[in-house]
């Protein structure tokens, strides 16, 4: 079959298998320099700015994290960081990365080994031919594993190949306690992420209006070989929790019972992660409360408006304002009064010319001496150089 892959070609995916050091042991599975990685430029991401509430949230599951989809910042959490089986939370990545990599209207034509594969299915038959869309509907709505495999050969060609692409793009992406060795969450020792990473991949995928859209989607139908099949979403939450968008259900008997889920609610959208969980999603629900009810968010920088200014040197105008590239909103708790400081990283003075918009330092914003927002500062106006004749004169009268 061919891949039908899209996007820039990144030679950054050969250097990634021959030099990136994973614990993947005997059930690795090897790339023979037959395929380049095409996903976008990521930046790295790390985790930001965290509140844990001490005794005042009990949670049975074994890892738990409440995450902020807007700053990042992490609201609560238990265990976040260790890894862990994570069942059919597995393929939030992999319908993310079949999103960016091919087209939703391809057509797939469904392989005897993708039709055989075990566990939860939407009962593919070999021969059939669905288009990209509904395989990932099937995946996300249904949990099929079946869809899963489907979509891999489809995108990559083979499935090993295809994982490939979701482990480089944990690793882009700042996952450190990530490694995937298929697209459906089927049990393996090598295979896991941590709650922490789960919601830093859902944040990520969130921004992603096709993903963002088929994860709210309670009930579907696609076509199948003797009429439709029809999907109804194995996450409860859309139907019982006020604000609930997403995102996927998994349970395996080694990864229990786990869910991520997402709520919007007066504008601010949560992420909550619960592995292993004797109730997924009754702890779901109060760690939403929880961030929704003891938190708001609060800009602390707004973009356009003059945060402070820089000296030019050699240039018409002595100074310049400065502002941030981007608004900073943070999350604060709201039954206490936190300490926010903003610390400034900016070049003493610039050497004109000075152009508009260009980058001069960083602002970083602070509550309670942990790093929770930065944004890049950048000049609001510019300056041209001063003509020969009058730095001459400005030379002079300073030796005067």
């Amino acid at each position: 079959m061919r891949p039908v892959i899209r996007g820039t070609v990144f030679i950054g995916l050969l250097l990634f298998l021959i030099t990136f050091q994973a614990p993947i042991g005997s059930a690795a599975m090897a790339v023979k320099n037959d395929v380049f990685m095409m996903v976008e430029e990521l930046p790295a991401v790390t985790e930001v700015g965290s509140f844990n509430p001490g005794q005042e949230l009990s949670l049975s599951a074994a890892s738990a994290v409440v995450m902020d989809a807007d700053t990042g910042q992490v609201l609560y959490a238990k265990n976040c960081h260790q890894p862990k089986p994570i069942a059919s939370t597995t393929k939030i990545m992999t319908a993310l990365v079949a999103i960016e990599c091919a087209s939703l209207k391809s057509i797939a034509t469904i392989s005897p080994h993708a039709a055989g594969t075990e566990g939860s299915s939407i009962y593919l038959k070999a021969g059939e031919k669905l288009v990209l869309e509904e395989l990932l509907f099937g995946a996300l709505l249904h949990s099929g594993n079946d869809a899963c495999v489907a979509i891999a050969e489809h995108v990559a060609g083979r499935e090993e190949v295809f994982v490939n692409f979701m482990n480089y793009k944990a690793y882009r992406l700042g996952a450190k306690n990530t490694h995937f060795c298929n697209t459906n969450g089927l049990p393996n020792d090598q295979h896991f992420s941590s709650a922490f990473d789960l919601a830093l991949i859902t944040c990520n995928a969130l921004k992603n209006p096709v993903f963002n859209r088929m994860v709210a989607t309670k009930t579907h139908s696609i076509t199948g070989p003797e009429g439709k099949r029809f999907l109804s979403n194995t996450n409860k939450m859309l139907w019982s929790y006020q604000g609930a968008n997403g995102v996927k259900t998994g349970t395996t008997d080694a990864a229990g019972k786990c869910l991520v889920s997402s709520a919007t609610r007066d504008g601010r959208r949560l992420i909550a992660v619960v592995l292993h969980s004797e109730d997924r999603w009754g702890e779901s629900i109060r760690l939403l409360n929880y961030g929704f009810e003891r938190f708001q968010n609060r800009t602390v920088a707004v973009q356009g408006e003059a945060f402070s200014t820089i000296g030019i040197k050699e240039g018409e105008k002595r100074t310049v304002p400065v502002s941030v590239a981007q608004n900073i909103v943070v999350a604060l708790p709201v039954d206490k009064e936190e300490k926010v400081e903003r610390i400034i990283m900016m070049e003493p003075e610039l050497r004109a010319p000075v152009r508009p918009g260009q980058a001069v330092g960083k602002l970083q914003v602070l509550v309670e001496g942990e790093m929770v927002g930065q944004a890049d500062l950048i000049t609001m106006e510019g300056t041209p150089k001063l003509p020969a004749y009058q730095m001459m004169w400005h030379k002079i009268w300073n030796k005067i």
